[in-house]
């Protein structure tokens, strides 16, 4: 599992165009890099539109929005599509991302135990360090609380 002050090893995944996008091609930037259990759900919903709403901040903070689901390239697209989403999401099919960031865990839900993604955001910086995290989020004003703590990361990182 990655944890805060961690280097992001270099990855590749497929984005919902069904282009490769790796690490090492967008490292430089601030990354958003969130996982969520499946596309056009409630709360999956919710938590891309919200992202989808804030693009323009995140663009003029200089970073790049990425969700990752265990869903296909083509569910990716339907989704985009169904809810006008402006975000690039990848696809995990494999689950590679999800182990490696350490979101795909054991669940329990009415008695019932299962795999599945923890609903989990990563903030890395431009040198490709796991900046925050937060794990088992909460939807409803999540996307402000990643805002504010990205400025306060870039103010920082400015101030030093």
């Amino acid at each position: 599992m990655l944890e805060v002050g961690d280097t992001v090893p270099d990855f590749c995944s497929i984005n919902q165009d069904e282009e490769e996008i790796c690490f090492r091609d967008i490292r430089g930037r601030w990354i958003v890099l969130y996982f969520y259990p499946k596309d056009n759900t409630k709360g999956c919903t919710l938590e891309a539109i919200d992202f989808t709403d804030s693009l323009d901040e995140f663009n003029s903070l200089d970073t790049t929005i990425l969700g990752v689901s265990p869903d296909s390239p083509k569910r990716h697209r339907n989704f985009i599509e169904k809810q006008g989403l402006k975000i690039t999401l990848l696809a995990d099919e494999d689950k590679n991302l999800a182990n490696l960031f350490g979101v795909w865990r054991l669940k329990r839900s009415y008695g019932r135990e299962y795999m599945g993604i923890v609903r989990s955001t990563f903030i890395i910086s431009p040198d490709g360090k796991i900046a925050h995290r937060w794990s088992s989020v909460r939807v409803k004003g999540h996307v402000e609380k990643v805002k504010e703590r990205l400025s306060e990361l870039i103010s920082k990182q400015r101030g030093s």
